[in-house]
C-alpha cells in the first residue's frame, strides 16, 4: 500500500516515560518543522521541495512502497536500503574501543604525564575531558545514531554545513594514509623478533657502523674526563677514550635509521624504496582489507580480539616490569605530583590536545559507527564507558611504560628523563633497547610488537570502515544485483588508493614524508576547528534543545543539561582557545631537532592542512551563492533538516504504537502519542 505525502500537517511525537514527558519539539517551533514535499529520485534518493523563510525542519513523507517484507541485512524496504546494524550491541562498544583507544593511549599519554607535572596532570585532563572529550564524543555518536548516516550525510541535520562531512572525510583520509605505515613498521619489528639475537641487540651486522656500540653506561665518563676506569674497562672495547664515547652508536638507533628507514639526507632525497618494508605494507593492507571487506557484521567479530588481546599483553608486561631493578623509580617519575606545573599553560594544552587525538574526535568515524546502532540504543551511557576505558587505558599504560624505562634508565646509569620518549621513538628505540636487556628478549619483543600491531590495526580498519561508510552514503544503490558487491569493491579502491600515496614513505626519504602528514594532515589545530564547528552547527543551527529533544526521543530520556551547555558555550571556547594557542606558537617542522624542513616542504604541509579545513567556508559559500532567493531565504533553505526514510517509522503519524521501540528495554511504562497541526 502507498503512503500519501503529507503537504499540511506533521505529526509530533511526545512519549511519557517513568511518569514525564518526553517532548520532541511541542516546545520548540519548527522541530519537526514544515514538511517538504519530497519525491522519489531515480538514484534511490529524496527530494525535497522549497521551504519558505521561517520554516523549520523538513519532515520526510514520500510516496514511498511500504512492503510488508522483513527487512533483513542489505534488503531493500519500499526502494530503500535498509541500514546495516551491530549483530549485538557489544559490537559497537568493541568497536569503539579499538578505534579511539590505539598508539596514542600507550606512546603519547604516559610522556606527556610524565612530561607535565606526573599526577597532577590528570587535573587538566579530566577536567577537559569532561567540557571537551566527552561531549564531543557523544555529539558524534549520537548524531550518527539519529541521521543513520556516515560523516558525510549525517549533515544532512543541517545540509549547508555538509562541508563539515566532507572535512573530516579528508582527516580520515589523510589518517588512514600515513598511520599505516607503523603498522609496516611494527610488522617488521615483529618477524625481527624471532630471531635467537635481536637484531638491533648487536653491532656486527651489515647496516652497523664503526662507531656502534653494543653497550654502555653514561656514567663512565664526566665532562669529557674517565671516572670510571674498572666498569670502562668491563663495558668498552680496548683504547677507547671519552671523546670515541661521546660520538658513539647505539645498535637499536643504528637499526632503526640505518636498516629500518636507511633514512637519507632530507625531504629533496627520495632514494632507492625499502624492499623489506614494501612487503610488510603490502601484508598489513591486505589483514586491513579482510577486516573490512564484509562491512560491519565482520567488523564487529574482528574487534573482540584486537580490542581486547592488547590488554591481556599489557598485564604480562606489568607484570613482568614491576618485578625489574629501577621499576619503582620509574613509576614514581611518572605519578609524582609537581603543582607548579599547573601554572603552566603548555600543561592545559597538551592535556586539551591528548584529548582531542585519543578520543578520535572530528574523524567522522563514531559517528559512522554510531549510524549502524539500533536508533534507540543507549549512547548516551556508552559514552561516558567508552571515555572511562579511553583514559584509564591511557593512565594504565603509563606504569608499563614507565616501569620499563626505570629499568632501562637503571641500566644505562642515566636518569629517567634521559631515556623517557614518546611517539616512535618510545616504540621503535625505548622499548626495544629495553627488551634488550631482558632474560629472554625475543618473548618480550615479540609480544610488545605484536600489541603495537593490534592496537594500531583495528584504528586502522575501523577507520577505513568510516571512510568507506561515507562514501556509500553518497551513492545509494538499489539494486540487490550490486548490492553484494558494493562494500567490497570500496573498500578495495580506498586500500589501493593509500597504498600507491604510501610508497612514498618507504623510500630513503620517506620519514620526512611521514612527518609531513602527522605534523600538518590530522594534526591539533585540524581537529580543533572540526570540533568547534561540530558544536557551533548542532547547539547554534539546529539547536542545542531541539537536539537534546531527539536525543530523548531516541533513548528514553533527557540527559543531563551540561551536554547542552558544553555543545553551546564551554567546549567552542576550549576548542578556540587551545587552536589559537597552536597557532600562534607555531614552529617550522623539524626532524631529531636538527633537519629543518625546506620552504616548499612547509607548502605542501599546509596545503594538506587547509585541504580539510577550507571545506567547511567554501561549502558554506558556495551552497549560499547558488541558492535562490533573499539571504534570509536561503539561511532558511539551506538550514531545513532533509529527514532520513528511517526516520518515517518514528515520525510519521499513523504509526502503529506496537511498533514503536520501546526506548526504555524492558519497560512496562504506557507510549502516548499526540499529534499536532503545525
Amino acid at each position: 500500500m502507498e503512503k500519501q505525502a503529507f503537504t499540511d500537517s506533521c505529526s509530533v511525537l511526545a512519549e511519557e516515560k517513568r511518569g514525564h514527558l518526553i517532548p520532541n519539539g511541542n516546545d520548540h517551533p519548527g522541530v519537526n518543522g514544515s514538511l517538504v514535499p519530497v519525491t522519489a529520485s531515480a538514484g534511490g534518493g529524496m527530494m525535497g521541495g522549497d521551504t519558505g523563510p521561517g520554516g523549520g525542519g523538513s519532515c520526510l513523507m514520500s510516496g514511498l512502497e511500504k512492503g510488508a517484507e522483513a527487512a533483513g541485512n542489505g534488503s531493500v524496504v519500499g526502494g530503500y536500503q535498509e541500514r546495516e546494524t551491530w549483530t549485538r550491541q557489544m559490537d559497537f562498544i568493541m568497536s569503539c574501543v579499538g578505534f579511539a583507544v590505539g598508539l596514542g593511549n600507550v606512546w603519547r599519554f604516559p610522556y606527556l604525564c610524565y612530561k607535565n607535572g606526573g599526577g597532577v596532570f590528570l587535573i587538566p585532563y579530566v577536567l577537559i575531558c569532561f567540557v571537551g572529550g566527552i561531549p564531543i564524543f557523544f555529539l558524534e555518536i549520537a548524531l550518527g545514531q539519529f541521521m543513520k548516516a556516515g560523516s558525510i550525510n549525517v549533515w544532512n541535520i543541517a545540509p549547508l554545513f555538509k562541508g563539515l562531512g566532507y572535512s573530516s572525510m579528508v582527516i580520515v583520509f589523510f589518517c588512514n594514509t600515513y598511520y599505516i605505515m607503523v603498522l609496516a613498521w611494527g610488522f617488521y619489528y615483529f618477524i625481527k623478533s624471532f630471531n635467537s639475537v635481536l637484531p638491533w641487540s648487536t653491532c656486527d651486522n651489515p647496516w652497523n657502523s664503526e662507531n656502534c656500540i653494543e653497550s654502555f653506561r653514561y656514567d663512565i665518563c664526566k665532562n669529557g674526563t674517565l671516572v670510571n676506569s674498572t666498569l670502562a674497562n668491563a663495558t668498552l672495547p680496548p683504547n677507547m677514550t671519552c671523546e670515541d664515547l661521546a660520538n658513539a652508536r647505539s645498535p637499536i638507533i643504528e637499526f632503526w635509521e640505518r636498516k629500518v628507514l636507511n633514512i637519507s639526507n632530507g625531504l629533496d632525497e627520495p632514494g632507492e624504496m625499502n624492499w623489506e618494508m614494501l612487503l610488510c605494507l603490502v601484508a598489513v593492507w591486505i589483514m586491513v582489507y579482510f577486516c573490512v571487506w564484509k562491512g560491519v557484521k565482520s567488523t564487529g567479530k574482528i574487534v573482540y580480539f584486537t580490542a581486547t588481546f592488547p590488554y591481556v599483553v599489557l598485564v604480562i608486561l606489568l607484570v613482568r616490569g614491576v618485578t625489574l631493578p629501577g621499576a619503582y623509580d620509574g613509576i614514581m617519575y611518572y605519578i609524582y605530583p609537581n603543582w607548579s606545573k599547573l601554572a603552566e599553560a603548555q600543561v592545559w594544552i597538551d592535556a586539551g590536545t591528548q584529548i582531542f587525538f585519543s578520543y578520535a574526535i572530528g574523524l567522522g568515524a563514531l559517528t559512522a559507527l554510531g549510524s549502524y546502532n539500533r536508533f534507540n540504543n543507549d549512547c548516551y551511557k556508552d559514552a561516558f564507558m567508552l571515555a572511562l576505558i579511553n583514559s584509564g587505558t591511557s593512565f594504565f599504560a603509563g606504569f608499563v611504560v614507565f616501569s620499563i624505562l626505570g629499568f632501562m634508565a637503571a641500566e644505562q646509569g642515566v636518569d629517567i628523563s634521559q631515556v623517557a620518549e614518546s611517539g616512535p621513538g618510545l616504540a621503535f628505540i625505548a622499548y626495544p633497547k629495553a627488551v634488550s636487556l631482558m632474560p629472554v628478549a625475543p618473548l618480550w619483543a615479540a609480544l610488545f610488537f605484536f600489541m603495537l600491531l593490534l592496537l594500531g590495526l583495528d584504528s586502522q580498519f575501523v577507520g577505513v570502515e568510516g571512510f568507506v561508510t561515507g562514501i556509500l552514503d553518497l551513492f545509494p544503490e538499489t539494486s540487490k544485483k550490486y548490492q553484494r558487491y558494493r562494500h567490497q569493491i570500496a573498500v578495495a579502491i580506498c586500500c589501493i588508493l593509500c597504498f600507491i600515496i604510501d610508497l612514498s614513505m618507504i623510500t630513503q626519504g620517506g620519514m620526512y614524508v611521514f612527518q609531513l602528514f602527522d605534523y600538518y594532515s590530522a594534526s591539533g589545530m585540524t581537529l580543533l576547528w572540526q570540533a568547534f564547528w561540530e558544536c557551533v552547527v548542532v547547539a547554534w543551527v539546529y539547536g542545542a534543545d531541539r537536539f537534546m529533544d531527539d536525543v530523548a526521543r531516541m533513548i528514553g530520556y533527557r540527559p543531563y543539561p551540561w551536554m547542552k551547555w558544553c555543545w553551546s558555550y564551554i567546549t567552542p571556547c576550549v576548542c578556540m582557545a587551545i587552536f589559537f594557542f597552536h597557532l600562534f606558537n607555531y614552529k617550522p617542522l623539524t626532524y631529531n631537532n636538527s633537519y629543518v624542513y625546506p620552504w616548499w616542504g612547509e607548502v605542501i604541509g599546509w596545503c594538506m592542512a587547509l585541504s580539510s579545513m577550507l571545506c567547511i567556508p567554501v561549502s558554506i559559500l558556495y551552497k549560499l551563492v547558488s541558492a535562490k532567493g533573499t539571504l534570509k531565504e536561503r539561511w532558511t533553505y539551506l538550514t531545513t533538516p532533509v529527514w532520513g526514510h528511517h526516520h518515517l517509522e518514528y515520525m510519521s503519524p499513523d504509526t502503529n504504537m506496537k511498533s514503536l521501540p520501546s526506548l526504555s528495554p524492558g519497560s512496562d511504562d504506557k507510549v502516548i502519542i499526540f499529534e499536532s497541526v503545525m
